[in-house]
């Protein structure tokens, strides 16, 4: 069986993606992989570049585009393999990456998910490298902005786990789907990505079924790997916001409303409506980019 499936869902981003797939096949150990990208109906050229210069690689041209998670799942029917990562066209990885997260799943049969430290371009910790469910209680922290006043607070900084040293192992709820590295037997056991999220909120939910299940999730800072976050999503940043707070409440419904007082459940709703509304609402009153540039 093949050791590792990586799968990258690609809209609009086809330097990201070509820079991605170059320190890809950098990779150094001994381990089998391959590569499927679903490309979600770019409109800047990625189709043709990759077929031009990364013939290994297995594309996917989607009709139109599918969302992260149905893409994903596209991807991750193609092929059995021990591990399938998940990984964003706006990713750097160094040559070691995949070998020291294929070693440390091996020194870590408990671990269903792991994820690695990820840097954002400027060399800051990518905050959401690592994260906790957002139950009620610790998205009213971070919404109230008492996550960002006691970053320390192991009570109130659970959102980012900003308490934690970034420099150590740990397990938490949930790593990014930007580099999600997932043991077989969990997608067998609790099935794929649910497609009822089509942008965030995914991982998330990947995670939580995972641990319903008895696996752990683990963030591994002994492998590094550059982020070049939100690349695609700028394209279109007024879905992009829609889809976050959809992801909120979605997350919230399928995992917690059964269990939270109706008191506490119409805070919570308003609580989204409220700043989703807000966020939305700035965002409509700037201009939104140009398209991407076909090259000729």
């Amino acid at each position: 069986m093949l050791d590792l499936l990586v799968v990258i869902v690609n809209y609009n981003a086809r330097d990201l993606l070509r820079d991605c797939l170059h320190s890809l096949f950098q990779s150094q150990g001994k381990f089998s992989f391959e590569v499927v990208v679903v490309d979600n109906a770019s409109s800047d050229g990625s189709p043709a570049m990759l077929r031009e210069e990364f013939p290994p690689v297995k594309l996917i041209a989607a009709p139109q585009n599918l969302g992260y998670s149905r893409a994903n799942n596209l991807g991750l029917k193609q092929q059995k393999a021990e591990y399938y990562l998940l990984l964003n066209p706006d990713t750097v990885l160094p040559p070691s990456a995949l070998e020291g997260m294929l070693d440390f799943m091996l020194a870590h049969p408990q671990a269903g998910i792991a994820g690695p430290k990820l840097l954002l371009a400027d060399g800051s910790l990518d905050l959401a490298c690592r994260r906790s469910f957002p139950t009620p209680q610790v998205s009213f922290y971070r919404m109230v902005g008492l996550s960002k006043i006691f970053p320390n607070s192991p009570r109130f900084a659970r959102y980012n786990l900003t308490y934690l040293d970034p420099d150590k192992v740990s397990e938490v709820d949930s790593v990014v789907g930007a580099f999600m590295l997932i043991r077989r037997e969990v997608l067998e056991e609790i099935g794929y990505l649910d497609e009822d999220f089509f942008l965030y909120g995914e991982d998330l939910d990947l995670a939580y079924r995972a641990k319903a299940k008895g696996w752990k999730v683990f963030y591994n800072p002994q492998v590094v790997v550059r982020h070049y976050k939100r690349q695609s999503t700028r394209l279109n940043p007024r879905q992009a916001r829609y889809e976050f707070y959809r992801a909120m409440w979605l997350f919230y419904r399928k995992h917690y409303q059964k269990t939270t007082p109706y008191w506490l459940h119409t805070l919570v709703l308003l609580g989204i409506l409220l700043q989703g509304g807000m966020s939305l609402f700035r965002e409509a009153l700037r201009p939104l980019p140009a398209p991407p540039q076909v090259p000729s």
